[in-house]
Order: C-alpha cells, then structure tokens, then sequence
C-alpha cells in the first residue's frame, strides 16, 4: 500500500473517535450528523478521498447511507457538505479545511 492511500484510509482509531464524538444520547451511539438516524457509520469524508482527502477526525463525520449518498451524489451536495463544515468547525475551533488534503513531503 503506497503512502497515500495510507493516508487517505480511516483507521480503526479514528472511526472510534468520530463515533464517539457523533454519539448523542446515552448509551452513545453514533448517529447521523444530518438527520440523526442511529443508522449512521463513521466512514464519510467531508473532502472525498478522491481529492486526497484524509482519514483524519476532523475530516471525517458519522452519516446513515441515505445521507452519504446524498452527500455524494445528488444536487443537495453543496447544502448538504455547508452543514457538515458547520460542523466540524462546532467541534473544532481551529478546523482548517486546507489541512485536510494529502500533501506528499518532498
């Protein structure tokens, strides 16, 4: 596995972290960040891999399928990714969205 799929790849620790932060009520349980359906996983990228996006907490967010695909494939993507910005900028007072893009090291 070359260095930037690595990269891009959310680690076992991460999609705990994510859970843990998106989990709302008690016992925690993630839930989807947009519509609350306690379906949701945390495995969606807000900057998509394919753009080098990384597999970093901060750039990744609890979603139930309907909602992913939604984000990823339909015109609701602009609306849709501005909520999920809010977000992680509510959990991360100095989120920067221009550090959550792979930049190889020269």
């Amino acid at each position: 596995m070359n260095e930037r799929t690595k990269a891009l790849q959310i680690p076992k620790r991460v999609k705990e972290a994510v859970a843990a932060r998106d989990s709302f009520g008690y016992p925690p349980h993630p839930c989807c960040i947009l519509c609350c359906s306690p379906e949701g996983l945390p495995e969606a990228h807000y900057i998509p891999r394919s753009r080098g996006g990384l597999g970093v907490e901060e750039n990744v967010v609890t979603l139930c399928r309907p909602c992913h695909t939604k984000l990823d494939q339909t015109v609701e993507r602009q609306d849709l990714l501005r909520q999920v910005k809010e977000y992680l900028q509510s959990k991360y007072p100095e989120w920067d969205e221009a550090a959550l893009v792979y930049r190889r090291e020269l």
